[in-house]
């Protein structure tokens, strides 16, 4: 005999918990159905184990989505005020790092508790290690699992996208959209770290080495650090123009964001003895600096050095290109850009236009925030969008 719910959420991650929270206190019966064997995997591994749970200036500009106007409605509604209030009415202790971002002084368990407990206040029946063998739509849903069948009028997709696969995540929001014919926007990695091939390879013998720097991909620009790793680039600054770059196009870093173009003449007009090297080497780290400097052709002393070679370096310096091969896939990605197309659904809801009951929320759906605590921004309001409408 199938139970029988309110509504069933697939998926125990930050998005389906809020949804299924929020409707249960508004005295829905809803069933969270998890894959995983306990809720909320990707919340305690995030922020280094802090969870940095949303970001104080999150707003649709911090967004890439086919449709940038998708997620301004549940964005305003659902702030991330609002989730702070949460936070401290439950007496977690928090702080904020650079760039808005608001982490737990303590562990991202407390956020996982806390939803756990929002979960509970509405008698939210929570199950884990539940593999969703079949999902049948008649008069509503039946998802049927290795333990029985369940049914109800409304069900939530929130099983988010395929970023880190080593903690159980998969494709199955596409499957289940295919299923039920959505539309897709073709998903592909997100704040992921790039590789470098070719003479850029020798990039990856400075592995370790960061530097803070302005990257451009595109028309967005980000100052944050970089970091050389043993395969190409990576740090803040490169996981954010990730989500923007695509195969084939360059990707742009200036080493020396808080000079100008012309600081290599001005230097050389001071201190004409100083060598070219070793003036590098005061502006960057040492071995990034040896190795620019070798890519650049210079040496010698700053005065022995013609002005047009000076002016080019400080120029290229400014600008340094990079010819990325490729990103680290999926296995790295902290999100996936792309997902179940925005024009499917409801900004207000996020209910599927063409058949009711249906909904999507978080990363299942193709918007995606910039590194530094607006995708969970998204998870949340999107959640609760839904979870106010079941």
């Amino acid at each position: 005999m199938a139970e029988s719910y309110d509504a069933i959420v697939l998926g125990a991650g930050a998005a389906g918990l809020m949804c299924a929270a929020r409707a249960g206190q508004r005295g829905k019966r809803v069933l969270v159905l998890e894959r995983a064997e306990k809720p909320g995997k990707k919340i305690l591994i995030s922020g280094g184990g802090r969870c940095n749970f949303t970001n104080i200036g999150a707003g649709p500009a911090s967004y890439l989505s086919s449709n940038p106007h998708f997620a301004k409605s549940a964005l305003a509604r659902y702030t991330a005020r609002d989730f702070l209030d949460l936070v401290e009415s439950y007496g977690i202790a928090w702080h904020e790092k650079t760039l808005g971002q608001l982490f737990c002084d303590g562990s991202a368990k407390q956020i996982v508790a806390m939803l756990l407990e929002e979960c509970a206040k509405g008698d939210v029946d929570v199950r884990c290690s539940e593999e969703v063998a079949s999902v049948e739509q008649h008069d509503g849903f039946a998802v049927t699992t290795q333990t029985g069948t369940y049914t109800a009028p409304a069900l939530v997709i929130a099983t988010g996208g395929p970023s880190i696969p080593k903690m159980g995540a998969t494709g199955f929001a596409y499957e289940l959209a295919r299923q039920f014919g959505l539309k897709l926007i073709e998903p592909r990695p997100a704040l992921v770290p790039l590789t470098l091939g070719g003479e850029e390879v020798l990039f990856r013998d400075i592995s370790g080495v960061s530097a803070p720097v302005v990257t451009t991909a595109g028309k967005i620009r980000f100052a944050e650090a970089a970091l050389f790793t043993h395969r190409g680039l990576s740090g803040p600054a490169i996981l954010q123009a990730s989500s923007y770059w695509r195969p084939g196009e360059p990707l742009f870093v200036d080493f020396l964001p808080d000079r100008s173009t012309e600081w290599l003449l001005d230097a050389k007009r001071d201190t004409p003895r100083t060598g070219f090297k070793s003036l590098l080497r005061d502006a960057l780290p040492a071995r990034l600096a040896d190795i620019l400097a070798d890519k650049l052709g210079l040496d010698g002393d700053l005065g022995n050095l013609p002005d047009k070679a000076l002016r080019a370096a400080g120029e290229r310096l400014k600008r340094w290109t990079f010819h990325p091969n490729g990103t680290e896939g999926f296995a790295k990605a902290e999100v996936t850009v792309g997902g179940i197309a925005t024009t499917e659904l409801s900004s207000k809801t996020m209910e599927t236009k063409r058949i009711p009951g249906l909904y999507a929320l978080g990363e299942a759906v193709d918007v995606t925030g910039w590194l530094g605590g607006y995708n969970f921004q998204w998870a949340w309001a999107s959640g609760v969008a839904a979870g106010d409408a079941l």
